[in-house]
C-alpha cells in the first residue's frame, strides 16, 4: 500500500507523527519533493487564482505525487488549539484539491479536532480502520508516533549571534525554505540569530493576547500576535520580521495590531506570492538588518 504525503501547509510541524504512524501501519510512504519551482508551477496551474501561496503550493505537492500512490493524505484540520478556530482553507482543503486536480487516488481526509492526545487518537483510529488495521496495531502505531512528535521541535532559538530577530508568521511560511527563500540561512550568514514562537512559553503568548479588547479568532493569528508583542515588549529581540502570504486577510489585521502595540519597534513585513523575487527580498532584508546594526551600535 502506497500512501502519498504532500510536503505542504502543516506538514512541517507534524510530519514526525504522520510519517511514523503510516510507517508502523505497514504503508509505503511516498512524500513529495521539497517545495521547488516545478511544484509551484503545478500548484498555480491547478489551484484557483485567488488562493494564497501556501494553498497553491499544496496543490502542486499533491499533483506531483498523485500518480505514484494508492491513497493520498490530505488532512482536514478543524482545530489545532482547543477553542481556537483555524483558517477555513484547512476545513475545506480536501474538497478544494479534489475539485481542482483530476484523476486523484482515494483521498484520506479524516478531520482533526485538535492535537491533544484524545483528539489525535480518535483521528488515528479512524484512519487505521480505513486501512483495515486492527485496534492493537493502531494503538501501538499511535503511541509510538505521539512519543516521537512530542520529542520534536521544529522551532529555532539561535545563540551567540550579534543581533537577534523574531521570525513571525504562519508555520508553512516560516519553515518552507522555498517560500521564504531560505531566510534563516540568509540571516545567520549576516551574523543574525533567529527565534520562533515555539521557544516562547504558551502562557506568555496567552497573556499578551488576553490584553486585547477582542481576541483573534484564528489560532495562527493569535500566536503571531502574542509572540511578536511579547518579544518586542520584553526586548527579547532586536527586531521582528513578519512573513505573510499576499492573499491572507487576517495577517493584514494582525500586523497592524502588532505595530500599534509595539509603536516604533523595528519590524519588517515581507509579503510573498508566486511572483516574489529573491533579489528584491534580499535587498529589503539587508536594509533592515543594516538599520538594526546602526540602531544597536
Amino acid at each position: 500500500m502506497k500512501i502519498g504525503i504532500p510536503k505542504g501547509l502543516l506538514y512541517y510541524k507534524y510530519y514526525p507523527f504522520i510519517n511514523n504512524f503510516f510507517n508502523e501501519l505497514g504503508a509505503e510512504i511516498i512524500t513529495s519533493e521539497d517545495t521547488n519551482k516545478k511544484i509551484l508551477d503545478l500548484g498555480v496551474k491547478f489551484s484557483v487564482d485567488d488562493a494564497c501561496l501556501p494553498v497553491k503550493i499544496f496543490h502542486g505537492h499533491v499533483a506531483s505525487i498523485k500518480d505514484k500512490c494508492d491513497y493520498i493524505f490530505i488532512p482536514r484540520f478543524m482545530e489545532v488549539d482547543k477553542g481556537q478556530s483555524i483558517c477555513p482553507k484547512f476545513c475545506g482543503l480536501p474538497e478544494m484539491v479534489k475539485n481542482s486536480i483530476p484523476k486523484l487516488p482515494e483521498v484520506i481526509s479524516e478531520p482533526i479536532y485538535g492535537i491533544g492526545e484524545k483528539k489525535l487518537w480518535d483521528f488515528s483510529r479512524k484512519i487505521g480502520k480505513k486501512l483495515n488495521k486492527n485496534k492493537k496495531d493502531i494503538l501501538t502505531a499511535f503511541t509510538d508516533s505521539l512519543k516521537i512528535q512530542k520529542a520534536f521541535n521544529v522551532g529555532r532559538d539561535d545563540k551567540e549571534y550579534k543581533l537577534k530577530i523574531a521570525l513571525v508568521g504562519h508555520p508553512y511560511n516560516i519553515y518552507d525554505n522555498f517560500v521564504n527563500m531560505d531566510i534563516m540561512k540568509k540571516l545567520n550568514d549576516m551574523n543574525i540569530g533567529i527565534i520562533t514562537e515555539e521557544y516562547i512559553e504558551k502562557k506568555s503568548i496567552d497573556e499578551e493576547v488576553d490584553k486585547l479588547f477582542k481576541r483573534p479568532f484564528w489560532a495562527f493569528a493569535r500566536n503571531s500576535y502574542g509572540f511578536a508583542t511579547y518579544v518586542g515588549d520584553n526586548k527579547k529581540v532586536d527586531g521582528i520580521i513578519y512573513i505573510s502570504s499576499f492573499a491572507c486577510g487576517i495577517d493584514s489585521i494582525v500586523i497592524e495590531l502588532i505595530k500599534n502595540k509595539l509603536n516604533n519597534f523595528p519590524m519588517l513585513v515581507l509579503k510573498v506570492d508566486e511572483q516574489t523575487g529573491e533579489a528584491g527580498m534580499e535587498t529589503r532584508i539587508e536594509a533592515f538588518t543594516d538599520m538594526l546594526e546602526r540602531r544597536c551600535s
